[in-house]
């Protein structure tokens, strides 16, 4: 089984940790502050706890003022890259709060964000005075390191996932268009991700606006077209009439269905929690002019108070001849993750084509041994 992902923060690390400390404030205790970091209940903290802890712990055996305490981590910044020295943007977030510290913070956060990432630490000074930091964000998106230009984004989506909502940007989202504005050619994928996500969850409160961005930039520049497939992604899921004419894809037809006949099979149609199946299918388009088409399988996952909750899954997406048979296998593996836990019963499965059920099977999940 797979370290999980908190047992980065270990001994190990807190000691080489305190030892960059101590490299450049020579009366930092490295030994006292692993001691207090790791102090009951360690073991029980979790990714996000484990990481308040260290900050914490931190603020407490610097015993400095917040610009003193800054200064010193500036200076080993080039020493502590990745995931795990979250902990500076974090620092900030705990201790740099205060009105008069602002500039400060802004400029920590500016330079830790291409060490680390501060999309969860510019949170907190987003929902404490949300149009001041949104013209930071607007100035951060001008940036010239795409690090910068990502947190312009990143921070203010309305539902970063491990961040704290933004109940103001899931209400009104208008504050954060002008930042996807300046972003949304951005010659960088790394920041064009984040615009994608962000419009994606804008997409979950208000798909009209998605939808009126999207119908702007499509065609404008072929980055602004990546960012605007991306970013409708969930609304082409739901196959929205008008998103899904916007991209292109065949409209059904009641006198004339797109899919003319269509099936969906599974084997084995018995099998137990942790174990695969292979699905297969096949359909025949209806004849005449190319269409565009969106194939996925659905299943009906059955979940622990025995209601049903369908979760799509894509198969293929192109543009095939009138007249065209397809047809199709997939493995699909019923092992529990950490995002998805399965339950024994009856499982419906779909086959979908621009958004409609058009096939349909069953299988029997049983429980593990």
């Amino acid at each position: 089984m797979a370290e999980p992902l908190k047992a980065m923060y270990n001994k190990q690390f807190l000691h080489d940790f305190g030892e960059k400390i101590r490299s450049v404030h020579n009366i930092f205790d490295t030994e006292a502050f692993v001691r207090s970091a790791m102090a009951e209940p360690w073991d029980a903290l979790e990714l996000k706890a484990r990481m308040r802890r260290i900050t914490e712990t931190l603020g407490t055996q610097l015993q400095l003022p917040y610009e003193e305490a800054l200064a010193i981590l500036f200076a080993i910044t080039e020493e502590c890259v990745g995931f795990p020295y979250l902990i500076f943007p974090d620092f900030v977030e705990v201790y740099g709060q205060n009105p008069e510290l602002w500039e400060l913070s802004m400029q920590a956060l500016e330079r830790f964000t291409s060490k680390s990432s501060a999309e969860f630490a510019v949170r907190p000074f987003l929902l404490r005075e949300p149009e001041r930091m949104m013209e930071q964000m607007l100035e951060w998106s001008k940036h010239p390191e795409e690090h910068v230009r990502r947190l312009a984004s990143e921070g203010c989506r309305p539902r970063l996932p491990w961040g704290q909502a933004l109940p103001m940007f899931k209400l009104d989202p208008t504050p954060v268009l002008p930042v996807l504005e300046q972003l949304k050619a951005d010659s960088s994928l790394y920041v064009r991700k984040s615009v994608a996500n962000n419009l994606n969850d804008i997409a979950k409160d208000h798909p009209e606006i998605v939808l009126e961005t999207a119908r702007r930039w499509k065609g404008t520049h072929p980055y602004s077209d990546w960012i605007v497939r991306h970013g409708c992604r969930s609304l082409i899921r739901k196959a929205d009439p008008d998103i899904m004419a916007l991209f292109g894809y065949a409209e059904q037809e009641d006198e004339t269905p797109l899919i003319t006949s269509a099936s969906i099979g599974i084997d084995p149609s018995i099998l137990r929690i942790g174990e695969n199946s292979e699905l297969q299918y096949e359909l025949q388009v209806r004849e005449g002019t190319p269409a565009r088409i969106r194939i996925e399988y659905g299943i009906y996952f059955v979940k622990a108070a025995g209601r049903t909750s369908r979760k799509s899954f894509l198969l293929s997406d192109k543009t095939v001849p009138g007249g065209t048979t397809l047809t199709g296998k997939r493995t699909h593996r019923w092992a529990d993750l950490t995002t998805r836990r399965h339950y024994p019963g009856e499982h419906r499965i779909v086959l979908l084509v621009n958004g409609r059920e058009v096939a349909d099977t069953v299988l029997e999940l049983e429980a593990d041994k």
